[in-house]
């Protein structure tokens, strides 16, 4: 892999990756970071899920935007589409969080207005942290507790994500990876809460009916300035801050 711009010599390092991507060194309120991937033709999926957009690469700045997070943040539709299970603590994850300050792995923190997730689920099952749930004042959420998971309950008729940010805040999880899906991605818009894009291009176009990486009732424009390109293999990693001012 190697940046376009700013422009620079030679294959980046593990290192360099890590700089590039890396939060702001200290936080007084939740920092957000969104990843995506999408076809050249701006579709988030091929077959439903996103792995026939995805590469080594891609994979790689993946993996890395949750070793520098304190949280992982999806929607409750992604979860159950790509069948997610906990943060796998490996050797090679687990020495490299401890170098750049972290402890463990992050959990995974699950928006749903329903709390409709199944607690025999690999999300529930296959996990060293237990999940967190984010949802509704009034959602049942029993059996899930049961299972293990955290319950963090912000908004009434749905979820309030500014409040459900700064619940996570207040359990010390500033560092906010989101994974989607496309509503749940609008929604932070809508609310002015994206800090940091991180979207990889796949050359590959699909058509059909396949989502944007963010999809909502109303148009919000905010402003974004370009902070890196990388590429490799014709995949294209740009990465994006919140504008100044």
């Amino acid at each position: 892999m190697r940046s376009v711009w700013p422009l620079s010599s030679g294959e980046l390092t593990g290192e360099d990756l890590e700089e590039i991507y890396a939060c702001p060194a200290t936080l007084d309120r939740p920092w957000v970071q969104v990843n995506f991937v999408a076809s050249a033709d701006g579709a988030v999926e091929v077959d439903t899920t996103s792995a026939g957009l995805s590469h080594a690469a891609d994979r790689r700045i993946f993996l890395l935007g949750r070793d520098l997070a304190d949280v992982v943040l999806v929607g409750a539709g992604t979860a159950r589409a790509e069948d997610y299970r906990g943060v796998v603590a490996g050797p090679k994850r687990l020495a490299r969080r401890r170098r750049l300050g972290f402890t463990g792995v992050p959990p995974i923190a699950v928006v749903t207005r329903s709390a409709d997730l199944d607690p025999a689920s690999r999300l529930f099952t296959e996990t060293v942290v237990p999940p967190i749930v984010v949802t509704t004042e009034t959602a049942e959420t029993g059996p899930l507790e049961a299972a293990g998971a955290t319950v963090l309950r912000a908004g009434t008729a749905d979820v309030d994500l500014p409040r459900a940010l700064d619940l996570l805040a207040g359990l010390g999880l500033r560092r906010i990876a989101c994974e989607g899906g496309p509503r749940l991605f609008a929604q932070l818009i809508e609310a002015d809460r994206v800090d940091q894009l991180c979207l990889t291009v796949a050359p590959l176009l699909v058509a059909g009916t396949a989502d944007r990486i963010a999809t909502g009732p109303a148009a919000v424009p905010r402003r974004l300035e370009l902070a890196s390109i990388l590429v490799e293999d014709g995949f294209t990693f740009l990465r994006y801050r919140r504008a100044a001012g």
